[in-house]
């Protein structure tokens, strides 16, 4: 059988421009010119003897002929891709694309991965820290690292450790967060897009902080724990990420202990990638991490009264309280 097939280069930046309504995002989605997208499309378009986009001066929109075609081209190339990924005694790549939230990225991920270096020098590791929802075989992509609840369907999902939660601030202002009153009268640091904020510490805590007004909303985590080490107001707390601000002494827990929350982190890759080199050896790199960092493994603590925080909270109690739940590094 003879297959009539345009260049599947120029298939491949119709689909980056068709996603992305745009030759420049597209460029920079594939790492080449706009131009180098622009005339790809138009060798496609040449070949098919249609046109796909009406190109306005500043707007990029689909014709009805490229609004059929694009979701097909994307379905073949996805099932090219997934082809490659399951080829028989397939050679390692020698690279592996990680995919992961910037805040896990950067307090826990980043200063972990001289060790992965260390142990496998030939794989040449590229972090991905966007916040677009990842298509695996069409971005690239190998494993992804991201909160939630396992919910990925079709997908290859490994929990990597539970979320714990717990108010944390800086140490000058530890003394004055003694109960679930004063919580109430602090200045609450919440995230917009996480999961899990207060509300969901509350209701593992018991407190009811309903009558809570005011405070201050950042839409990373990042940005969160940062305006509590400047003892701007009360942040959440989250095992493992703020384990470095422990550490250090910029942070301190009050109304411990840390609570077990419904979400985590989890390793997700396409079940078609779960067996290659590279895919194996950071799966089996990460599990040691973890391992070892645990200690023989976690435990989850139940809900507890909430106790008066000390006024010093001493590093020496923060490390205590952190060997308690199983800390990660």
């Amino acid at each position: 059988m003879v297959y009539r097939l345009p260049p599947l280069s120029s298939m491949r930046l119709f689909e980056a421009a068709g996603r992305h309504l745009s030759f420049k995002a597209a460029a920079e989605d594939l790492n080449i010119t706009p131009s180098a997208i622009s005339h790809g499309v138009q060798t496609l378009e040449e070949w098919l003897g249609v046109e796909l986009f009406v190109r306005g001066n500043r707007s990029l929109s689909l014709t009805e002929a490229g609004a059929v075609y694009l979701p097909q081209v994307q379905a073949a190339l996805d099932l090219l891709a997934r082809a490659t990924e399951t080829v028989p005694g397939r050679k390692p790549t020698g690279r592996l694309a990680v995919s992961v939230p910037p805040t896990f990225g950067m307090r826990w991920l980043l200063p972990r991965l001289r060790r992965f270096n260390e142990r496998h020098p030939r794989i040449e590791v590229t972090v991905d820290t966007s916040q677009r929802r990842v298509e695996f075989s069409r971005d690239g992509i190998d494993v992804a690292i991201r909160m939630g609840r396992g919910e990925w369907s079709g997908l290859h999902a490994t929990c990597l450790v539970r979320e714990k939660l717990v108010p944390v601030c800086a140490p000058a202002l530890a003394a004055s967060i003694r109960s679930a009153d004063d919580l109430r009268r602090a200045t609450l640091l919440h995230v917009t897009k996480a999961g899990e904020d207060w509300a969901a510490w509350s209701g593992l805590a018991g407190v009811d902080l309903s009558k809570t007004t005011g405070g201050l909303r950042f839409d990373t985590i990042q940005m969160a724990l940062e305006a509590a080490v400047a003892g701007i107001g009360v942040a959440l707390g989250r095992l493992p990420l703020v384990e470095p601000d422990f550490a250090a002494g910029r942070l301190v827990p009050v109304l411990g202990p840390p609570l077990v929350c419904a979400t985590g982190y989890w390793l997700v890759m396409q079940r078609e990638t779960v067996m290659r080199p590279e895919v194996s050896a950071f799966r089996r790199w990460i599990d040691s991490e973890l391992k070892a960092a645990n200690d023989g493994g976690p435990t989850e603590a139940a809900p507890a009264r909430l106790p008066a925080a000390s006024a010093g909270a001493s590093r020496s109690g923060v490390r205590r309280a952190l060997r308690m739940e199983g800390k990660l590094g």
